[in-house]
């Protein structure tokens, strides 16, 4: 056997130099395991191939398939015959060197076991070989033929064929393309190609041998979820991701299109035969969807989270959110889920892997996806001319998703939503009594929240269903209340009974009125599913015009490897960070250019090396503008600084994870503009303690004589900012700023410290004052932070501030929300103030 099989590799070994390419050498090759195994290697050589490889007889027989093996019984693909190779060459991954025999990237693209179906001696001499494969991408029953060679053809050409079997149900699209990463390191070709550990041989082995396949794979897939369900525990409600409101659909292949469903947002974990169902907000609402439960609970699966929208339909087949409602109060039977994502599977989080391979699998899982669970299908770009025959066919929308991004938890510009019609939802502020007899409501008073405030959004008097029964019956007869709306019209104020803005429901409009108010508005339901607090205005934003990992440019400046993943678990690029100041810098500009800068940089982002620069040197962008300061010694030093978007985006350029900025402008270095005071917390302390904190020393320091803005920071503080003429010099500014935490210290010595000592701290909070001296610097006005996430350095306002529950809430997804809203700190904008001798007597100086 073994000269057998020394001989069979004869060609194998002759083409190839093992002292320069780090494919298996000549070593005796040890049987794979059990059963015959196979694999699919993706092969950028000459010409982007795939390799075919068969376990034999102690090789691996091999074809080169040169557009990729297909699951259509019409696409006969090309197998051209190589020479055999090693079983250990089935655990190969890496990079052939250049000059090599297939010099070129290897991507172990699909692996598993096979058998033959008929007797494949002889099919090798007759030239067609019969056999079913159970891969982790190519499954079920193909076909090798052999073609009749031409005169004076050497290569064998074969054909590589899939074979009809009844019940037997492919994939939906190209395999190929809707696999483009590893099956065993998640990696793509361009990540391989950068180097990175080769398999080894255990990567190679099969989980389960093909003899115990049924045809649809069902078996192999019973066996795995049984195999995990004594360790893979139910998995934990998370924040889901949410789409972002945009005008117009995005072009480009980079996106796919679902259809947009009116239902109720669901998440839903399985193990051990059982299956919990959350609200988008993590509400457990198990118990109201009987036969959503018990056919998630039956899925051969364990350890698994599922994402999807719960749905019933009207009586022309679309989904409707009244029938939807009058089915969950006959029992909430009948109802059906379309899952349009995966986040873990098997008990493994799965939720960084791209969508598309996401829902790949999400699809094997589900099968044909026959209610009440059903497959979300999608459409690869196109995504306008999709919207176009969405919206005549009656339907709501779509969802544009980026085909290859990560899952993120909240909303981002990674998912869009555009609708055909207007649609949102509201709180209830209030409601107008009906002078019919069979009504008590005629209309009700609705509204969002805008910038920290409860905004009338106008009135609402149809209603769909048995909606207007379910509102009287929840708001006619209950305690009165004030106006909870921050202004409203004198005609809407008038014979209006008010209550608490606590009920939301979803309203169908045309349009909203140059001043914001409904027009032809339609209640719809009540969404038990949100939360009053979380509902805002949504504006439609513009749409990209490119998926912005496409784009390698910002402001003029070219970012290089601008898909290069920079926060871990989020998927957040070069790229994205480019993108998220390019929209943020007409906020964020007034409040940093023309100011010295300390950049915190990461090349490899905040998991690898990290460091601050403020000095100009060699090879910066230009971008990044010079300019030469005296040090406290007398010595001058160039530092950086930057008067444009241009030199934000140089900032990402060299791997900038936070931009710092001193505290005064570089055309009066000495007089800042700006007094910060920074409410560190101990690390026993909770988020609301430095909220409560804030108002605190913001009513301190306006008896004082000084308004203030607050900024959480991303971290776990708060920024209390007080905007100043630049009268003043830094020795002035920084002892106001010390005399006001030493007085805070003197009154309150339980609440606050205003010495930075570590041991002084315990259970108090450090009123830091030393980033108004010069030379120190805060962290600036909507830059990222290198923390876990990439949160965002926020600026809000006093009331916002009340309803946060932390200081790193605020992602870069947030941000087109945040831009689209009224500037928290607009009202700053006339503030004059200055540090006075009349302010530092009042802290207790001169």
């Amino acid at each position: 056997m073994a000269e057998a099989v020394d001989e069979k590799l004869r060609e194998y070994r002759a083409r190839r130099d093992f002292s320069k390419t780090a494919e298996p050498d000549d070593r005796p090759a040890a049987k794979s395991g059990e059963h015959l195994s196979f694999v699919v290697q993706k092969h950028d050589a000459t010409r982007l191939h795939y390799d075919f490889r068969l376990e034999w007889k102690g090789v691996l027989l091999s074809w080169a398939v040169t557009r990729g093996p297909s699951y259509d019984p019409a696409e006969k693909r090309l197998a051209v015959r190589t020479e055999d190779h090693p079983l250990a060459y089935g655990a190969f991954e890496g990079t052939i060197p250049k000059g090599q025999y297939g010099g070129g990237t290897v991507m172990l693209w699909d692996r598993g076991a096979w058998e033959p179906v008929e007797d494949f001696v002889k099919g090798l001499k007759a030239g067609k070989l019969v056999f079913r494969l159970d891969g982790e991408r190519l499954k079920g029953e193909w076909t090798l033929v052999r073609m009749k060679p031409r005169p004076g053809e050497k290569a064998e050409n074969w054909l590589m064929i899939k074979h009809r079997e009844p019940g037997f149900t492919p994939p939906r699209g190209d395999v190929l393309k809707k696999y483009d990463r590893s099956v065993a390191t998640g990696r793509t070709m361009a990540a391989i190609a950068k180097g990175g550990r080769s398999l080894a041989p255990s990567d190679l082995t099969p989980e389960a041998p093909a003899s115990q396949l049924d045809k649809g794979g069902e078996a192999v897939r019973k066996q795995k979820g049984a195999s995990r369900k004594e360790r893979a525990a139910m998995p934990e409600w998370r924040e889901p991701q949410l789409a972002t409101l945009v005008d117009i659909a995005p072009e480009g292949a980079a996106w796919i299109s679902e259809l947009k469903y009116d239902g109720y947002r669901t998440l839903i974990a399985i193990a051990g035969g059982k299956a919990r169902i959350y609200t988008r907000t993590g509400q457990d609402w198990t118990k109201k969807f009987p036969g959503i439960e018990k056919a998630a609970a039956a899925l051969a699966t364990d350890g698994t989270l599922l994402d999807g929208e719960i749905v019933a339909f009207d009586q022309n087949g679309r989904t409707d959110f009244s029938s939807l409602q009058a089915a969950i109060k006959e029992g909430g039977n009948g109802l059906s889920c379309f899952v349009f994502d995966l986040l873990a599977q098997d008990g493994e989080d799965i939720s960084a892997l791209p969508l598309v391979e996401r829902k790949a699998r999400l699809e094997t899982l589900l099968g044909e996806g026959s209610a009440p669970l059903i497959y979300s299908t999608h459409v690869a770009g196109n995504a306008p001319e999709v919207l176009a025959q969405i919206c005549t066919a009656g339907h709501e929308g779509i969802v544009a998703k980026r085909a290859n991004d990560p899952y993120r938890s909240g909303r981002s510009r990674s998912w869009l939503k555009v609708k055909c019609t207007r649609s949102q939802e509201f709180v209830i502020g209030g409601y107008a009594k009906s002078d019919k007899a069979n009504r008590k409501i005629r209309s009700v008073l609705v509204g969002a929240h805008e910038n920290g405030r409860f905004v009338y959004k106008g009135r609402v008097g149809a209603f769909e269903d048995g909606t207007l029964a379910a509102l009287e019956k929840r708001l006619v007869g209950g305690p009165a209340a004030k106006s909870p709306f921050a202004e409203l019209p004198r005609e809407a104020r008038r014979g209006a009974v008010f209550v608490a803005p606590k009920t939301v429901i979803e309203v169908a409009l045309a349009e909203f009125t140059s001043d914001g108010i409904i027009r032809h508005g339609v209640a719809k339901g009540i969404r038990e599913d949100k939360d009053a607090a979380d509902v805002v205005t949504e504006i439609p934003q513009e749409t990209p015009m490119t998926a912005h990992e496409e784009r390698d440019t910002f402001a003029g400046i070219k970012i290089s490897s601008h898909d290069k993943v920079l926060f871990a678990g989020t998927g957040i690029t070069k790229a994205d960070l480019a993108a998220h100041y390019e929209r943020v810098a007409p906020r964020m500009l007034p409040h940093v250019a023309r100011r010295l800068l300390s950049l915190f940089r990461g090349p490899d982002g905040p998991d690898g090396e990290t460091f601050f620069q403020k000095h100009g040197s060699r090879g910066l962008p230009a971008a990044l503008k010079r300019i030469e300061v005296e040090e406290s010694d007398g010595k001058k030093d160039t530092y950086l600084y930057a008067d444009g978007l241009a030199g934000l985006i140089a900032g990402v350029q060299m791997g900038t994870l936070e931009f710092h900025i001193w505290g005064s402008r570089i055309d009066r270095l000495e007089r800042p503009d700006r007094l910060v005071i920074d409410l560190d917390p101990d690390e026993g302390l909770q988020f609301a303690d430095v909220r409560d904190a804030a108002f605190d020393v913001r009513e301190r320091i306006r008896k004082i004589g000084l308004e203030t803005m607050p900024m959480v920071t991303g971290g776990k503080g708060i920024h209390i900012v007080a905007p100043l003429t630049g009268r003043a010099e830094w020795p002035e500014v920084k002892a106001f700023a010390r005399g006001v935490a030493q007085l805070l210290e003197h009154e309150q010595p339980e609440r606050y410290v205003a010495n930075m000592s570590k041991a002084k701290r315990k259970g108090r909070i450090f009123v830091d004052y030393l980033r108004n001296e010069r030379g120190s610097t805060a962290i600036a006005p909507y830059s990222t932070r290198a923390r876990k996430g990439c949160p965002v350095a926020t600026p809000v306002s006093w009331e916002e501030l009340e309803t946060l529950e932390a200081a790193n809430v605020f992602h870069i997804g947030d941000m087109a929300d945040r831009m689209a809203m009224n500037d928290p700190w607009a009202a700053a904008d006339g503030w004059k103030q200055a540090i006075t001798k009349k302010l530092l007597s009042a802290v207790g100086l001169r």
